[in-house]
C-alpha cells in the first residue's frame, strides 16, 4: 500500500497535515481504502504524463465549449476553461445515503417555508422565524403572495453547498434555490474524466450522473398547468454572454427541449407562446436561468429587456409553471439559513439530519458586538450574494482591511453575518505550475429535484476546489476548479 501511495514523482513530498482532513490519506502514504486503485493507478504515471493527461483533459473541455467566466482584480468577465482536476473525489455508500436524506429533508422543510410565507405565515406569527428578517429580504417577492405554483412546488431545482469539516461530519454552508448553476459541470467531469482516464474508471462501481437532464425534464413535466397532458418545456436563457450560457445549452440540449431568449417568447390572453416558424406554440412549464428582477417588465423591473412581458400574470392564472418559483430567494438568504433546522422541526417534526455552521447575525446587537471583536476569527459574508463575492476571511486579511470592513457592516447590518472559520477537508490535486500533487481545500455543491409528489438528488455533484494554495474559496467564479464526483454503489 505504501509503494502505491509514494510514486517517487507524484506523492513522495505529498505532505498531510494534521490540522487538517485529508479524504484520501489518513497518513503519509497511507490511502484511504476507497482510494487504493485510484493511487495504484495514477502510481503508475511520471509528472510529465500526468501533465499530458492534463492537457488531455483541457483540449475535451476546450472543444466542447466548456467555459465559465471569471471575474477579479486582474480579470473582468474572461472566459476561461473551467479547470478540472484529475484525481476523483470518492464518496462512500455509507456516507451519500446520510447526505441524500439530509438534501431531501432540507428542501421538503424550504418547500414548506416558501408556500407559508406567501400565505398564512404561520411560521412568522409563532415567532420562530423572525418576521421582519423575511419581509426586509429584498429577494421577498410581494408578486407572490397567494399565488399557488402547481403541484405547490417553489423549489424545484436546489443546491445545496456541503463541506467535511475536521471533525469528520459534515456541515451545510448555504442554499441555493434561486437558479443555481454547475450541474453541466457535474456531467462534463464525468465524461472528461472517462476519455482520461477511462481504464480506472471502470475498476469502480460508480452511480451514473447522465440522468440528470431526463430527471429534470421528468420534474418539468410532472408540475404542467393542471389539464396539460403533453406539456411544452423550455430553458429560458438571458442569452450567450451569460457566464452560464454553457449549461443553459447543454441543459435545453440534453433534455430535448428548446432553449429561448424573452424576445422569443409573448403572452396573449394569458397564456405564454413561442415564436416558430409553423407560427405561435402554447408553452407550458419554463425552467427560467434569469433571476427574479428581470423575468417580466411589467411586474419587476420595466427595463429589463431580457423577460417577457405579462408572464407573471400567466403564471398567477395557472396557465404557466416557472422553475424555479419567483421569491425563492427569501429563502436562500444567508440569514434566514440560520434557522432552517427550526424549519424542519416546526414543519416536519424532525430532527436535522445535516449540521448547520453556527451563524451570527449582524443585525442582532449581541451578534453585532461579536462579529466587531473577533473579525479575526470570522468569514464575513453578505446575505444576498453568490459566488463567493463580498466575502472576508478573517484570518487572511490585514488589520487595514478588517477595520474598513468593520464600517461596510455597521452601514448596513442586516446585509451581512458572520460564521467560524471552518476547516474544509483537503484532497490531492495536481498543480500544473509545479508539476506536483499536493493538498486543497474542496467543498460539495450537490443537486436536488422536487416535482408532484417526487424528490431526486443527483448521485454525485460538484466538488469544487481551491487552486490557491490555503484559500477556502472555492467558486469557480473566483478561479476555482472541480473534481469528479463519484458516488460508489
Amino acid at each position: 500500500m505504501a509503494e502505491t501511495a509514494t510514486n517517487p514523482e507524484i506523492f513522495a513530498q505529498y505532505p498531510c497535515p494534521p490540522e487538517l482532513l485529508d479524504e484520501v490519506f489518513s497518513a503519509p502514504g497511507q490511502p484511504n481504502p476507497y482510494y487504493e486503485k485510484v493511487l495504484a493507478h495514477l502510481s503508475q504515471y511520471s509528472a510529465r504524463d500526468v501533465l499530458e493527461l492534463n492537457e488531455h483533459a483541457k483540449l475535451t473541455f476546450f472543444n466542447q465549449g466548456i467555459t465559465f467566466a471569471v471575474y477579479s482584480n486582474t480579470a473582468k468577465g474572461v472566459e476561461r476553461i473551467f479547470p478540472f482536476d484529475l484525481v476523483p473525489r470518492i464518496i462512500p455508500p455509507h456516507e451519500w445515503e446520510m447526505l441524500e436524506r439530509g438534501i431531501i429533508q432540507r428542501n421538503l422543510a424550504i418547500n414548506l417555508f416558501i408556500q407559508d410565507i406567501y400565505h398564512d405565515r404561520k411560521i412568522l406569527r409563532d415567532k420562530v422565524v423572525p418576521a421582519e428578517l423575511i419581509f426586509s429580504s429584498k429577494n421577498y417577492c410581494k408578486a407572490m403572495i397567494g399565488l399557488n405554483p402547481a403541484g405547490g412546488v417553489y423549489n424545484h431545482v436546489a443546491g445545496t453547498d456541503l463541506i467535511k469539516h475536521k471533525d469528520g461530519q459534515y456541515y451545510v454552508l448555504e442554499d441555493n434555490v434561486r437558479c443555481p448553476s454547475g450541474v453541466s459541470y457535474v456531467v462534463s467531469n464525468r465524461d472528461t474524466m472517462k476519455r482520461t482516464l477511462g481504464n480506472l474508471f471502470l475498476e469502480y462501481n460508480v452511480h451514473s450522473v447522465e440522468e440528470y437532464s431526463q430527471q429534470l425534464l421528468s420534474i418539468m413535466q410532472s408540475v404542467s398547468p393542471d389539464g396539460v397532458d403533453n406539456p411544452t418545456c423550455v430553458v429560458l436563457t438571458p442569452g450567450m454572454y451569460n457566464s452560464a450560457y454553457y449549461e443553459h445549452s447543454f441543459l435545453a440540449l440534453s433534455m430535448g427541449i428548446q432553449l429561448v431568449e424573452g424576445r422569443d417568447l409573448f403572452v396573449e390572453k394569458n397564456f405564454v407562446y413561442m415564436k416558430t416558424i409553423h407560427g405561435p406554440k402554447r408553452v407550458d412549464v419554463i425552467y427560467r436561468r434569469i433571476d427574479d428582477d428581470f423575468i417580466d417588465p411589467l411586474t419587476f423591473r420595466p427595463d429589463s429587456a431580457l423577460g417577457v412581458p405579462g408572464l407573471m400574470v400567466a403564471y398567477r392564472e395557472g396557465n404557466v409553471t416557472l422553475l424555479n418559483a419567483p421569491g425563492t430567494g427569501a429563502a436562500d438568504d444567508k440569514a434566514v439559513y440560520c434557522y432552517v433546522p427550526a424549519m424542519i422541526k416546526y414543519y416536519l417534526a424532525q430532527e436535522p439530519i445535516l449540521n448547520n455552521v453556527h451563524t451570527y447575525r449582524c443585525e442582532l446587537e449581541s451578534d453585532y458586538r461579536h462579529v466587531l471583536a473577533n473579525m479575526d476569527k470570522l468569514v464575513i459574508k453578505p446575505v444576498d450574494e453568490s459566488g463567493g463575492y463580498g466575502i472576508l476571511i478573517g484570518n487572511a486579511a490585514s488589520q487595514e482591511e478588517r477595520e474598513r470592513f468593520k464600517q461596510v457592516i455597521t452601514a448596513n447590518r442586516r446585509k451581512y453575518i458572520a460564521q467560524p472559520i471552518m476547516s474544509l477537508s483537503v484532497h490531492p490535486t495536481f498543480i500544473e505550475d509545479d508539476h506536483s500533487v499536493e493538498p486543497r481545500h474542496i467543498d460539495l455543491r450537490t443537486y436536488a429535484l422536487m416535482g408532484r409528489d417526487r424528490q431526486y438528488v443527483l448521485k454525485g455533484g460538484l466538488s469544487r476546489v481551491a487552486l490557491k494554495k490555503g484559500s477556502l474559496i472555492v467558486n469557480s467564479s473566483q478561479g476555482g476548479g472541480s473534481k469528479d464526483t463519484w458516488v460508489l454503489k
